[in-house]
């Protein structure tokens, strides 16, 4: 069987020949596990992936090392409750202040972000990014890892964010420029459309952050709001004529990442699309 020990085999050969990796969130419902599962199906090899309720955060992570879990993804809001409990963080992640990710090799914890690499990846699936002048939509915690992760790439960022002082802090960090959002925001400079926001979740607001009749044909749009995949932003770029990205790809291209850090081998791409795909509908 993909992964697991046979069905005649005892219980202890099984637990010791299976790697656990896992995920901490309020809640036991993980989009990531269908794709991890789905990765370790496809390679035949043996891990297994479990989603943890959790409440305790320090607590959890002296369980990682306790028990051997090999990696955690790490929802809000414990992206930043985690970084004093850990041994070591990747350079990045200590400058974005966020972790998403942690891996435990012989039980030193090192922190990692894959936010930024799942949307830096998603966007080069269209184009490279080095030189583009981009407009970050959005100043929280997800549009931080997508700042950081377009600064990284070598593009310019301008931030536009309802707080105009959040959106400066944000654009000092990186070294780029701050606007209030609105629909003056994007201008013909842009070439980078993201919108980190909460706008166009369909339990939040399910509008556009901008209207459609200023996008372009010549943008590169991408939400990364998932649910739903197909968000008004995307819908309004695509009838413009702009290439537009749903927050799918950011999510399948972290997931991706974790995966590598986890078993150290190169991820099965479209089993894991095939299994988020499934799980979002």
């Amino acid at each position: 069987m993909h992964g697991y020990a046979s069905s005649t085999a005892s219980r202890s050969e099984v637990l010791g020949r299976l790697t656990l990796c896992g995920s901490i969130s309020r809640h036991p419902v993980s989009t990531g596990a269908a794709m991890h599962l789905a990765g370790y199906r496809a390679l035949g090899i043996e891990f297994t992936y479990i989603p943890f309720a959790v409440t305790d955060v320090e607590g959890a992570t002296r369980g990682m090392r306790a028990l051997g879990i090999r990696g955690l993804g790490v929802s809000m809001p414990y992206k930043q409750a985690v970084i004093p409990l850990l041994d070591e963080l990747d350079p990045v992640a200590a400058r974005i202040g966020a972790v998403n990710t942690i891996v435990n090799d012989d039980g030193c914890l090192k922190g990692h972000n894959t936010d930024w690499i799942g949307a830096v990846r998603a966007l080069e699936e269209v184009r490279p990014l080095a030189g583009a002048r981009a407009l970050l939509l959005g100043a929280g915690g997800a549009a931080r890892a997508v700042a950081f992760g377009l600064a990284e790439r070598g593009a310019s960022v301008t931030v536009a964010n309802r707080d105009l002082e959040k959106a400066r802090a944000l654009a000092a960090a990186i070294g780029g420029t701050a606007v209030a959002l609105g629909p003056e925001a994007l201008s013909p400079d842009h070439d980078v459309l993201v919108n980190a926001t909460s706008r166009g979740m369909a339990e939040v607001d399910p509008r556009s952050p901008i209207p459609e009749e200023a996008l372009r044909e010549d943008l590169l749009v991408m939400d990364i709001v998932y649910k739903p995949m197909r968000t008004e932003l995307v819908e309004a770029a695509r009838r413009r004529g702009a290439t537009a990205v749903h927050g799918g790809r950011m999510l399948l291209h972290q997931a991706a990442e974790q995966f590598r850090l986890y078993t150290g081998r190169e991820p099965p791409l479209d089993a894991m699309d095939a299994a988020l795909r499934a799980q979002l509908g």
